[in-house]
């Protein structure tokens, strides 16, 4: 039987809970040609959001081409185009004799090349015959561009984990070239969509940096209503012949996990597994006791690779305070001095442990690690 509550995996139809306007933001933003950026903290959704979003585009449209690249892996320029590339042209072709005739269409002249002997060997579709060049960067940057005004359809072209960019050894080899190609007129039959789970790295190339200013919108998801979850959950106990006895504290856990669907759906499935018939308030607590045994070990090696200072910014932070840079406060919290502060703000953020939200006030970015922080690590129970 298939479980009401989905945390394995993009979700979509009724198991799509809120955002709808998010959803509707996306798409007036994609159907008019533009380019988007999402980021968010890990499982918060953007996978989702996207998914339901192009479902709803296709309802009633002409056929689109969707192509989706993860750059999780991507760690030098030659990876980052071979592997977006590839993606490209296995999007409109199958066979090697039509892998080649697209890449000579569409890339000729360039170092970007179809090798046969690659191919037979390793599959692969493009190749490098010389070590990448400006030219050979734009080329493949314009590819999609070229393909959807082919093919006269639409190309969304979707680059999961985009920050992983900044790991080449120079990322203004692609970022500078990208930003030039999204502000030359090509048409509007093809978007560039990126997202990104590091929000620090993200907002550093789309906020910090002067690029891509005015030529990618961001689409910021928006906290899931607190009834929306709830509904969902017991629509799920329902399913199955369950009663949560005590609303009040479904809500406790709504805000506990700061309304992350994908903490809440393991929440739940513990909470299904371990009762039968009514859900009372001990299935809940053996719930989220599971919750924090399986993610347990993944925040003890965030805390393990922390150091002395910047735990005991963790510990400011669980305390409330914001200004971090007063006499009071670095005593305190044994911070050393104002300038030690930065550097350890800096290196939180690098690690994606903190951001800093509205009127520079910090923010631990994954909820369940926040609480297990509070409870567990600083021992506050």
């Amino acid at each position: 039987m298939d479980s009401p509550f989905i945390y394995n995996a993009p979700v979509s139809g009724k198991n799509f809970i809120g955002r709808r306007q998010d959803s509707m933001i996306l798409q007036n933003l994609l159907s008019q040609g533009e380019h988007v950026a999402i980021w968010e903290p890990p499982k918060t959704g953007i996978s989702s959001l996207i998914r339901y979003a192009m479902f709803n585009m296709s309802i009633g449209a002409k056929p689109s081409i969707t192509v989706e690249v993860s750059l999780m892996n991507v760690r030098t320029l030659e990876e980052f185009l071979i592997k977006v590339g590839s993606a490209l042209i296995r999007s409109i072709a199958a066979t090697p004799m039509e892998y080649a005739e697209v890449v000579d269409r569409f890339l000729r002249g360039t170092h970007l090349v179809f090798d046969e002997k690659q191919y037979s060997s390793k599959d692969e579709v493009l190749s490098l015959s010389w070590t990448p060049d400006d030219e050979d960067i734009r080329a493949l940057l314009v590819l999609p561009f070229k393909i959807a005004e082919n093919r006269n359809q639409k190309l969304f072209l979707i680059l999961n984990e985009f920050q992983n960019v900044s790991f080449t050894e120079d990322p203004d080899r692609i970022l500078r070239p990208l930003d030039d190609v999204l502000r030359s007129p090509h048409g509007h039959d093809c978007s560039y969509i990126f997202t990104g789970s590091m929000v620090n790295a993200m907002q550093s190339i789309f906020v910090g940096s002067r690029l891509f200013h005015r030529v990618v919108t961001r689409v910021k998801l928006s906290e899931v209503d607190d009834r929306d979850i709830t509904d969902h959950v017991n629509k799920g106990f329902l399913s199955s012949g369950k009663v949560v006895t005590n609303k009040d504290q479904l809500q406790g856990a709504c805000h506990l996990l700061r309304n992350n669907l994908w903490y809440f759906n393991q929440f739940a499935s513990f909470c299904d597994s371990m009762s039968k018939g009514y859900i009372m308030e001990p299935a809940m607590v053996d719930a989220l006791n599971c919750l924090i045994a399986l993610h347990e070990p993944r925040f003890t090696a965030i805390m393990n690779s922390l150091t002395t200072h910047q735990v005991n910014l963790l510990r400011a932070i669980k305390d409330g305070v914001t200004h971090f840079s007063t006499a009071e406060v670095i005593r305190k919290y044994s911070l050393n001095s104002s300038a030690n502060v930065n550097r350890v703000k800096e290196a939180l953020m690098k690690k994606e442990v903190i951001t800093f939200v509205e009127n520079d006030t910090p923010l631990i970015l994954d909820s369940l690690f926040e609480y297990w922080l509070k409870t567990y690590y600083f021992e506050n129970k």
